[in-house]
Protein backbone atom coordinates (compact mmCIF):
# COMPACT_ATOMS: atom_id res chain seq x y z
CA UNK A 1 0.00 0.00 0.00
CA UNK A 2 2.60 2.58 0.90
CA UNK A 3 4.86 1.27 -1.87
CA UNK A 4 1.71 2.03 -4.62
CA UNK A 5 1.52 5.34 -2.89
CA UNK A 6 5.28 6.20 -3.23
CA UNK A 7 5.27 5.18 -7.23
CA UNK A 8 2.11 6.92 -7.48
CA UNK A 9 4.10 10.63 -6.59
CA UNK A 10 7.77 9.20 -8.08
CA UNK A 11 6.06 8.13 -11.20
CA UNK A 12 3.76 10.85 -11.53
CA UNK A 13 4.50 12.80 -14.86
CA UNK A 14 5.19 9.00 -16.22
CA UNK A 15 2.27 7.87 -18.74
CA UNK A 16 4.75 5.57 -21.10
CA UNK A 17 4.18 2.35 -18.47
CA UNK A 18 1.27 0.38 -16.79
CA UNK A 19 -0.18 0.30 -13.24
CA UNK A 20 -2.11 -2.72 -11.54
CA UNK A 21 -5.30 -2.65 -9.88
CA UNK A 22 -3.62 -2.26 -6.88
CA UNK A 23 -1.18 0.44 -7.68
CA UNK A 24 -4.10 2.77 -9.02
CA UNK A 25 -6.65 2.28 -6.20
CA UNK A 26 -4.52 2.74 -3.21
CA UNK A 27 -3.20 6.39 -3.95
CA UNK A 28 -6.69 6.74 -4.76
CA UNK A 29 -8.41 5.85 -1.55
CA UNK A 30 -5.45 7.14 0.51
CA UNK A 31 -5.92 10.64 -1.55
CA UNK A 32 -9.67 10.42 -0.35
CA UNK A 33 -8.37 10.48 3.49
CA UNK A 34 -5.97 13.04 3.09
CA UNK A 35 -7.91 15.53 1.44
CA UNK A 36 -10.88 14.73 3.47
CA UNK A 37 -8.33 15.20 6.77
CA UNK A 38 -6.89 18.07 5.63
CA UNK A 39 -10.66 19.99 4.86
CA UNK A 40 -11.68 18.89 8.24
CA UNK A 41 -8.88 19.98 10.34
CA UNK A 42 -8.14 23.68 8.60
CA UNK A 43 -12.02 24.09 7.84
CA UNK A 44 -11.28 24.60 3.98
CA UNK A 45 -14.63 23.78 3.49
CA UNK A 46 -15.74 26.94 4.83
CA UNK A 47 -13.92 28.80 2.32
CA UNK A 48 -15.83 26.93 -1.02
CA UNK A 49 -19.13 27.87 -2.40
CA UNK A 50 -21.03 25.47 -4.22
CA UNK A 51 -22.69 27.20 -7.19
CA UNK A 52 -26.60 26.67 -8.36
CA UNK A 53 -25.09 25.00 -11.72
CA UNK A 54 -22.84 22.83 -8.95
CA UNK A 55 -19.57 24.13 -9.73
CA UNK A 56 -17.38 25.52 -6.39
CA UNK A 57 -15.97 28.75 -6.04
CA UNK A 58 -13.63 29.99 -3.80
CA UNK A 59 -14.92 33.08 -1.49
CA UNK A 60 -11.59 33.79 0.02
CA UNK A 61 -8.14 33.64 -0.56
CA UNK A 62 -5.48 32.14 2.23
CA UNK A 63 -2.55 30.26 2.88
CA UNK A 64 -4.94 27.26 3.72
CA UNK A 65 -6.75 27.55 0.69
CA UNK A 66 -3.81 28.29 -1.35
CA UNK A 67 -2.46 24.78 0.10
CA UNK A 68 -5.45 23.03 -0.92
CA UNK A 69 -5.56 23.90 -4.56
CA UNK A 70 -2.00 23.27 -4.99
CA UNK A 71 -2.29 19.62 -3.28
CA UNK A 72 -5.68 19.29 -5.60
CA UNK A 73 -3.71 20.34 -8.84
CA UNK A 74 -0.83 18.25 -7.75
CA UNK A 75 -3.18 15.65 -7.22
CA UNK A 76 -4.99 15.81 -10.46
CA UNK A 77 -2.22 15.41 -12.53
CA UNK A 78 -0.80 12.09 -10.41
CA UNK A 79 -4.32 10.89 -11.05
CA UNK A 80 -4.27 11.75 -14.46
CA UNK A 81 -1.16 9.70 -15.39
CA UNK A 82 -1.90 7.04 -13.39
CA UNK A 83 -5.36 6.19 -15.27
CA UNK A 84 -3.59 6.80 -18.19
CA UNK A 85 -0.77 3.72 -17.38
CA UNK A 86 -3.96 1.83 -15.45
CA UNK A 87 -5.79 1.49 -18.89
CA UNK A 88 -2.51 0.40 -20.64
CA UNK A 89 -2.48 -2.19 -18.06
CA UNK A 90 -6.26 -3.23 -19.58
CA UNK A 91 -4.18 -2.99 -23.21
CA UNK A 92 -6.32 0.64 -23.90
CA UNK A 93 -4.98 3.90 -25.40
CA UNK A 94 -4.70 7.09 -23.38
CA UNK A 95 -6.92 8.39 -25.89
CA UNK A 96 -10.13 6.29 -23.69
CA UNK A 97 -9.54 9.11 -21.07
CA UNK A 98 -11.38 11.43 -23.71
CA UNK A 99 -15.10 9.17 -22.31
CA UNK A 100 -14.88 11.40 -19.44
CA UNK A 101 -16.65 14.18 -21.62
CA UNK A 102 -19.44 12.25 -22.15
CA UNK A 103 -21.61 13.07 -18.96
CA UNK A 104 -22.52 10.19 -16.82
CA UNK A 105 -22.15 7.36 -19.39
CA UNK A 106 -18.12 8.16 -19.76
CA UNK A 107 -17.47 7.98 -16.09
CA UNK A 108 -19.34 4.93 -15.79
CA UNK A 109 -17.41 3.39 -18.44
CA UNK A 110 -13.72 4.72 -17.38
CA UNK A 111 -14.87 3.16 -13.87
CA UNK A 112 -15.91 0.31 -15.30
CA UNK A 113 -12.28 -0.24 -17.07
CA UNK A 114 -10.27 0.65 -14.62
CA UNK A 115 -11.96 -2.02 -11.98
CA UNK A 116 -11.30 -4.76 -14.74
CA UNK A 117 -8.02 -7.10 -14.37
CA UNK A 118 -5.15 -7.10 -15.42
CA UNK A 119 -4.79 -8.44 -19.13
CA UNK A 120 -1.36 -10.79 -19.74
CA UNK A 121 -0.10 -9.72 -23.11
CA UNK A 122 -0.26 -5.81 -23.64
CA UNK A 123 1.53 -2.72 -25.73
CA UNK A 124 3.05 -1.53 -22.36
CA UNK A 125 4.83 -4.45 -21.31
CA UNK A 126 6.69 -2.01 -19.02
CA UNK A 127 5.32 -1.74 -15.00
CA UNK A 128 5.49 1.73 -12.88
CA UNK A 129 7.47 -0.27 -10.44
CA UNK A 130 10.16 -1.18 -12.82
CA UNK A 131 11.04 2.75 -13.56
Amino acid sequence: MINAYREYWNNMTVMNASSTRAQYWWPQVINYFVLALYTSLTGTYKYIDFMSDGSRVIKEWNSVTIIFVVLTILIWLANFTVRARRLHDRDHSNWWILFYLLPVIGNFIIFITLILPSKQQTRWPVNQSDI
